[in-house]
Formats: C-alpha cells, sequence, structure tokens
C-alpha cells in the first residue's frame, strides 16, 4: 500500500498523518490486518452493504455516524479519550505523581504483556463468531453481530497503536504476532483460554456478549484507571463500544426468553421435551448454557491470589474497576479481602492480603453485575407467570484456573466427587444433544423484520429505523 489518506482512511485523533514512523508501521500493518479479516472475519460478508455505527472523533456527534458500508471498507480509526489536564495516578506507590506520557522504562514489560494480553482478545472473539452470519436469525441481529465484529477489529488497531508508538521493534513484532494466533488453532491459539472456545450458534453468541463482553467491561474501567495516559485514554473510549456488545447478549437472551415463555403460555406446556417439540429453546437449556459462560469467563479474571496483579497494582499500570470512587487509601497495603477455598471437604472464606488478591476483586464486581441481569431475565419469566428461575452458579463452579482447578463443585456450591460430578454433568452444562438441539434450530432468515421461530423481535430498531429495516443488503 503506497499511500494512506490517514483523515479519510483512518479517522483519528492522535495525529497520524504528522507521525511518519508511525505511518510507515501501519503502512506495513494494514494490507496484513485486511488480510486476516478476509481470511478470518466474518464469513461471506464481504460484498454486504452493513448499516453500521462508525466513530469519526470522540465528540458526542462524532463516535455514531450510522450508513450502509462494506466491512473491508470500515473506517478503522484510532481514537483516545479526550485528555484530562494535570492527570495524576491515582493509586499505588506512585498516587499522586503526573501521568505518564511515555512509557517507564522500569515498567515496559509489564505494561507491553497488558497491551497484548487484551489486544489478543479482540480478534479472537472475531475469529470465534465469524460463522454465525450464516445462521443470523434476522437482519437486524445480522448487523448486530457484524456491529461487533467491526468494533473488536477497531478495538485491535487501539492496541496496535500503543504497540507501533510506544514499544518500538518489540512493539512492531507484537502486533504482527497479534494476527497470527488464530482462535482455537492446535498449534498457535489465543493467549486466554475462553477465546480458544467455539461460539457454535446464536444461544453461545448471547451469553459471550453478556458475559465475556462484560469480563471486557470491567478489564477496560481497570486498565482505564493506568497511570500510562494512552492505555488509559484508550480504554476510555473503546468502552463507549464494549456497551452495545452487552446490549446485544443482554437483549438477544431475553428475547430468546421472551419467545420461549411466549410459546409455553399459548400451548399450556412446562415440561422441556414439549417446549422443545414447539420449536423453541427450554428455560433448563438456557440455564445450562448460562452455567457454562458464566464459569468459562469467571477464569478470565486469573488465580485467586496474583503477585502479578500487586504487582500492576502497585506499579500504577492496573487499577480496580472504579478506582476513584472507592474509599480507601489506594495503597492497599496492610488491608485485606475475603476468598473463597476448598478446606476440610467444602466451600470456605479466608482473609489474605487484599493487594494479591485483586483478580478476585474485579471478579467479585464482575460477578454483582452479571446477577443484576439475569435478575431482568427472570423478570420476563415471571411476567409469563411461571415458577422457573435463571441463577448464576456459584464461582468455584466448573473453574479451571485458580484454587478451585482440579475440584468439582455444584452450582449450589457442594464440593463433589468425581463419581458425583459425572452424574449430574449433564443437568448442569449443555450436554452434546442440548447444543445439536439448538443447533439444529439455526438457520439464516433474511427477510426485512423477519424473525427466527425461537426468538422475539425487539422491542425497537437500531438508530429509531423500523425493525423491517434493510439493516443488511445482500449484494
Amino acid at each position: 500500500m503506497s499511500s494512506i489518506n490517514y483523515t479519510d482512511k483512518i479517522p483519528n485523533n492522535v495525529n497520524l498523518s504528522e507521525d511518519k514512523t508511525l505511518q510507515r508501521a501501519l503502512e506495513h500493518w494494514q494490507p496484513n490486518y485486511l488480510q486476516w479479516w478476509n481470511d478470518m472475519g466474518p464469513n461471506g460478508s464481504n460484498q454486504m452493504d452493513v448499516y453500521l455505527r462508525t466513530a469519526v472523533s470522540t465528540t458526542p456527534d462524532g463516535w455514531a455516524h450510522f450508513g450502509h458500508v462494506k466491512m473491508p471498507d470500515y473506517r478503522w480509526g484510532i481514537f483516545l479519550a479526550q485528555a484530562e489536564n494535570d492527570r495524576k495516578i491515582n493509586f499505588g506507590e506512585e498516587k499522586g505523581r503526573a501521568a505518564w506520557q511515555d512509557v517507564p522504562g522500569e515498567h515496559r514489560a509489564n505494561l507491553r504483556r497488558i497491551i497484548v494480553t487484551q489486544g489478543d482478545t479482540e480478534p479472537a472473539s472475531v475469529e470465534q463468531q465469524r460463522h454465525l452470519g450464516l445462521t443470523a436469525p434476522s437482519q437486524y441481529d445480522m448487523r448486530n453481530l457484524f456491529q461487533i465484529n467491526v468494533e473488536e477489529g477497531r478495538h485491535l488497531w487501539a492496541m496496535v497503536y500503543l504497540l507501533h508508538k510506544y514499544f518500538g521493534r518489540d512493539g512492531r513484532e507484537e502486533a504482527e504476532a497479534l494476527l497470527h494466533r488464530n482462535s482455537g488453532d492446535q498449534d498457535n491459539p489465543r493467549i486466554l483460554e475462553a477465546f480458544n472456545e467455539e461460539t457454535p450458534d446464536w444461544l453461545a453468541f448471547y451469553m459471550f456478549t453478556y458475559f465475556t463482553d462484560r469480563d471486557g467491561k470491567f478489564q477496560l474501567n481497570a486498565l482505564a484507571e493506568s497511570g500510562f495516559d494512552p492505555l488509559s485514554r484508550t480504554c476510555r473510549f473503546m468502552l463507549t463500544e464494549e456497551a452495545h456488545h452487552m446490549f446485544v447478549g443482554e437483549s438477544g437472551v431475553a428475547r430468546v426468553i421472551q419467545r420461549t415463555v411466549d410459546v409455553m403460555r399459548q400451548h399450556g406446556v412446562e415440561d422441556p421435551a414439549q417446549v422443545r417439540a414447539l420449536g423453541v429453546i427450554d428455560l433448563q437449556t438456557i440455564q445450562r448454557y448460562l452455567n457454562f459462560h458464566f464459569s468459562v469467563t469467571v477464569d478470565l479474571f486469573g488465580a485467586d491470589q496474583s503477585s502479578n496483579a500487586a504487582t500492576f497494582y502497585s506499579s500504577g499500570l492496573k487499577g480496580r474497576y472504579e478506582e476513584t470512587k472507592r474509599d480507601d487509601d489506594h495503597l492497599l497495603k496492610g488491608q485485606h479481602y475475603r476468598i473463597l477455598e476448598i478446606a476440610d471437604g467444602k466451600l470456605q472464606e479466608r482473609e489474605v492480603p487484599m493487594l494479591n488478591s485483586l483478580n478476585e476483586v474485579l471478579r467479585d464486581d464482575f460477578i454483582r453485575d452479571s446477577i443484576a441481569g439475569i435478575g431482568r431475565w427472570n423478570r420476563v419469566i415471571e411476567k409469563a407467570g411461571l415458577p422457573f428461575r435463571l441463577s448464576a452458579p456459584n464461582k468455584a463452579f466448573n473453574r479451571h484456573i485458580g484454587g478451585f482447578a482440579g475440584h468439582r463443585v455444584s452450582p449450589d456450591g457442594r464440593v463433589l466427587s468425581e463419581a458425583e460430578w459425572a452424574a449430574n454433568e449433564r443437568n448442569w452444562l449443555p450436554s452434546e444433544e442440548d447444543r445439536a438441539y439448538v443447533a439444529s434450530l439455526m438457520g439464516r432468515v433474511i427477510e426485512p423484520g423477519k424473525m427466527a421461530n425461537w426468538i422475539a423481535p425487539p422491542p425497537v430498531g437500531i438508530n429509531k429505523q423500523p425493525i423491517d429495516f434493510e439493516y443488511v443488503r445482500f449484494n
């Protein structure tokens, strides 16, 4: 690519047109990115015109421009939230000092690790979802999928900008590696295990965007507190887009539930087999999908006790969720936090130094937020007059990272033997039969305003458009 008009091609507020070194780096990286998108992005979508929201600035009138766009032509921009005058570091041993505008040498390796790990999740989710457009339950949903995909691509650009701008040759090599790892690849998988799981159907997609994108919300909020100001500002702008991803998940699951309970009431059935015979997803299967995605996402926060988390905090690199709203000294030395562990064959709480349990602090913030949304799903069921209720499993359930790895714990928090787990696993996690049934419902619906039988229509359209608006044009 010989030259790029950086104002037109890549909307930005980081003075790309004036940074020749960065221009050369991005000129090399962009065609590789587009090749990755062509190979690993949404399957069969390149010629579709999709009604997408594009950010062209960070001002209220600039970050949400709507129009039909071919996704390979999407304007992946690079934006940092507006700078705060005289911003200070708000936690850790550097508390009260001026935020860093460049990478401090002593924190270079840790900052690069943080940025690469966050950056790796963005293309991974696109890869996990690349086949879903072929089975979209409506044009509305297909458009939402593609909106999430292009925004995850933009979030990758955001992290690659930081790597190229601030980390020299190491950063350029890491930026290339972000395109070479692939979700689920046996030889070169994504860094975090949850991003190597398949997203085989739309119920899994809605659960992923509700739970796993919610992990993104909490991780980005923690990074938005960073003393490295470019990272903080980058994450603050990313959060404006992350909200839509969680909306797609929460509203998607609510619509699946709404359709199910409508059919159950209409036909006077509650038995899962009878519900399935009517072509909708029974509430018990929805609970098992919830259990799986909740537990996989809870693992993303890392080990219960972590010296790395303590180092990142004390160094001013990564704070807590809503750090500045917390009423403590923001140093945490001598403070404690109660974590859950298995002792004497049951779950018990134990006090540990808070600095070493910051992963657990963030995990508990995430769990509280997740449970609130599950309550909103239950109101749909309650309104239908049905006794069933969804619930979050215990945070020790189905864990593969931290102190609970290798242990068997039921959704209600009982420590089990392997035999007890084996006897009940299919009641708690999606079985092959569950996944096969849900897969049997998946079929692309492309007529504007029409919905697949297993999902209710949304209450409103996108950007004040009607439900039967042509959100995707198939060229």
